[in-house]
């Protein structure tokens, strides 16, 4: 679709409505937003994962945590990734604006390239719910770095850098398959989608659990949903409005 279609105008238009009457937004991001950064996703038809399947051990702790040789394919990917040096592009600028007018509550991510707060959102309303590529920690102790730090030792030659106060096991600041989410994180997340009287869904498949929750739970308390993705999502039959398209292009038209 593109803007010339009158069934995506007149969406937009109702969205538009939708969102100006509202005073305390939740939006709830995931890969897709990150895409014109030069971030590929891992579900979708060319994701990561999809094309890859072997490279979603790298995401889970069991192998992580077991086999030094995927720890050292995990950590060549971090060095190699082009998230590292990506930039917000106009998907995040729109949500700085949002927040900008005083109606953004809570920005919750599935993300974890940072890229909502370089873009300019206030950290303290981000919640990297699948936390965050940009530190490093030990699995053992309390160790915790800046990214940087790490990958200056993988370019110096290690392959499997370890904990350099215990010996640990180094990981990125990360939630992997295996792992729990920080608890506080996800009921400050489900807290603020019970208050909220918007919930804009942007870039996520909203097929993954318990982070997808989060918009029937708001639709229960009341709010009004808003999704915007590339192709259909997992919760479409419970928004008031659904924008197919490019997400560069609709959000910033969408805010702004």
């Amino acid at each position: 679709m593109t803007k010339s279609d009158p069934s995506l105008a007149n969406s937009l238009a109702w969205a538009k409505s939708l969102l100006n009457h509202a005073n305390r937004v939740v939006v709830l991001t995931g890969a897709g937003i990150s895409t014109d950064s030069g971030i590929p996703d891992f579900r979708g038809p060319q994701g990561l994962w999809t094309r890859d399947p072997e490279a979603e051990k790298l995401s889970d702790i069991r192998y992580y945590l077991s086999d030094p040789e995927i720890r050292k394919k995990a950590w060549r990917s971090r060095v190699e990734s082009p998230a590292m040096g990506s930039r917000p592009n106009s998907g995040h600028c729109a949500l700085v604006v949002l927040e900008q007018r005083g109606v953004l509550d809570t920005l919750v991510t599935q993300n974890i390239d940072g890229l909502h707060q370089l873009a300019g959102n206030t950290a303290e309303r981000v919640i990297e719910i699948h936390g965050t590529m940009r530190f490093v920690r030990c699995m053992s102790c309390s160790y915790r770095v800046p990214m940087g730090v790490v990958l200056e030792r993988l370019n110096a030659g290690e392959a499997d850098p370890a904990c350099p106060e215990c010996g640990g096991i180094l990981k990125s600041a990360t939630i992997s398959f295996g792992q729990n989410l920080v608890p506080e994180d996800l009921a400050q997340a489900e807290e603020a989608a019970q208050r909220c009287d918007l919930l804009l869904a942007v870039g996520s498949t909203l097929s993954v659990y318990p982070v997808a929750g989060l918009v029937p739970l708001a639709k229960q308390s009341g709010a009004k949903i808003v999704i915007v993705n590339g192709e259909p999502t997992a919760m479409d039959s419970l928004a008031d409005a659904v924008l197919y398209g490019g997400i560069g292009e609709l959000l910033p038209s969408l805010i702004d």
